[in-house]
């Protein structure tokens, strides 16, 4: 046999030794295959998502399903199972911060760009939910973009809806990011740009990293602050919405408003 034989006949390996993507890819290009207990796995994951939805399955087994594209040629249970005990739950691995999940073992930039394009998706879904549209008629919809974007965040992040007239959302923007127990708030900015957008009321909302949604004695004072200055120009504060782990606290239903 000649060593050019040799080299075409000899079986292409079928994981890389870093477990990462890039090993999976090359042996996609080589035209490596999956052993059929893993290709059966895939294929039975797939039916029983698209028969009985994501509710039927366990979040190591959704994220199993995001890691096919990211990890082509491997077997990805033990790196779904492996990010699920690291960071808690489905939504906490999508929310990690980049270098956190790449410092997973089998975690390479593959993975952690295919997360991250999920939770855009997830939470471009959620504001296209509530965006020009009336707010006050769609709350549920409202709280469910607010812990989207914000309940996994690991420091404290403060926000602004500002509601025209009729109560439509004309825009949600971030006011400013701080650590994990404090994000600088500067009411005259937030009401310069109410006024800007033409604004006749705002909902305040701001996230506690630590998942405990109390207000604390900061947050009472900064909100009336700036209800003071918005009565003063004639806009209306609707609410003011901390929003914890799996919960949120509304000023306006404690009577801290």
């Amino acid at each position: 046999m000649s060593a050019n034989q040799a080299f075409h006949e000899a079986p292409m390996p079928l994981f890389s030794p870093e477990g990462d993507e890039a090993g999976g890819k090359a042996d996609e290009r080589q035209g490596g295959r999956l052993p059929s207990y893993i290709a059966d796995h895939r294929a039975r994951l797939r039916e029983r998502f698209m028969a009985g939805g994501a509710t039927s399955m366990p979040d190591y087994e959704l994220l199993e399903l995001v890691l096919f594209r990211a990890i082509p040629r491997q077997d990805v249970k033990p790196l779904a199972r492996l990010l699920i005990e690291t960071f808690g739950d489905f939504s906490r691995v999508l929310s990690a911060d980049p270098a956190r999940i790449a410092a997973v073992k089998g975690a390479g930039p593959a993975v952690v760009t295919e997360l991250k394009i999920i939770r855009a998706a997830a939470h471009r879904m959620a504001r296209g939910k509530v965006m020009q549209r009336p707010v006050l008629s769609g709350w549920d919809a409202l709280l469910d973009y607010c812990h989207t974007a914000m309940s996994h965040e690991g420091v404290e992040e403060f926000r602004v809806l500002f509601l025209d007239r009729k109560n439509i959302l004309i825009a949600d923007e971030a006011q400013g990011r701080g650590t994990v127990d404090h994000v600088p708030v500067y009411p005259r900015e937030i009401l310069r740009r109410a006024l800007e957008l033409q604004t006749s009321a705002l909902i305040l909302v701001h996230n506690h990293p630590s998942g405990d949604p109390t207000p604390s004695d900061a947050d009472i004072d900064m909100t009336h602050r700036i209800r003071i200055g918005a009565e003063v120009m004639g806009i209306t504060i609707h609410d003011h919405l901390i929003i914890g782990a799996g919960r949120e606290v509304s000023f306006r239903a404690e009577g801290l408003l």
